[in-house]
């Protein structure tokens, strides 16, 4: 299996099936992946024997249009995006100076199909950050304890009335994660099992009632894409 088809599958997974592989018009995901890759390769440079250094941080400027369609896919597109760019900087022995970052922008007058990618080399640390991938929205655990439910006095809310007011709760303590059933009335499933409580890895599917989760354990940078920026268009 190719690195693109890997891709499509590894999306459409995240997404729990609702990804359809091809628009109608306009940038397709996998163009942004081959994008990017052309990025680091015109942008690798050899600093060593042992070291070929490519940029860390990518900004993919698309048209309105492509912007929101892409926007609509959630945070499982970056998250795609950027597996594929350091799968990709590994087979090629590419070293980067910080954490890897991928966004999106919008730019108005930029014509429908067109990526440029912009580029930067970026010294920073990495910090890891659990969350809970929930309909495309992303929701950062900044407690001890998380729960989820459809009542309003859970931490996040979510609006499935199969679900119960406080139906699960998931645990962190700065390195690991458990999730727990609340005593729901549907119960709770973790991989496809059914649970009560467990240690939660990263990238683990929790389902209740209707609604999808998955947790996972991402590096961000500790700064923001630098407001001067090394230009590479790519189109």
């Amino acid at each position: 299996m190719g690195l693109l088809d890997s891709f499509e599958r590894g999306l459409e997974r995240a997404v729990n099936g609702a990804f359809a592989k091809t628009f109608k018009s306009g940038v397709q995901p996998v163009e942004i992946t081959s994008a990017l890759r052309r990025e680091l390769d015109t942008k690798a440079a050899v600093v060593s024997r042992d070291r070929i250094l490519v940029p860390n941080r990518f900004l993919v400027r698309l048209s309105p249009m492509d912007f929101d369609r892409m926007s609509a896919i959630g945070p499982a597109l970056i998250d795609e995006l950027t597996s594929l760019v350091q799968r990709h900087a590994t087979a090629q022995r590419y070293s980067f100076s910080g954490p890897l970052s991928i966004a999106l922008e919008r730019v108005p007058g930029l014509g429908e199909g067109i990526i440029e990618i912009e580029s930067v080399n970026v010294k920073g640390t990495v910090a890891w950050t659990p969350v809970l991938d929930i309909g495309g929205k992303r929701h950062p655990i900044t407690k001890s304890r998380t729960v989820i439910g459809r009542g309003s006095d859970a931490d996040i809310t979510v609006d499935d009335s199969s679900i119960s007011r406080k139906h699960v709760e998931v645990l962190w303590d700065g390195k690991r994660a458990e999730v727990n059933d609340l005593g729901s009335t549907n119960g709770s499933l973790l991989n496809g099992e059914r649970v009560s409580k467990a240690r939660l890895d990263p990238d683990s599917a929790i389902d209740i009632g209707r609604t999808h989760i998955v947790f996972r354990v991402i590096a961000q940078a500790a700064d923001d894409f630098p407001t001067s920026r090394d230009k590479g268009g790519n189109r």
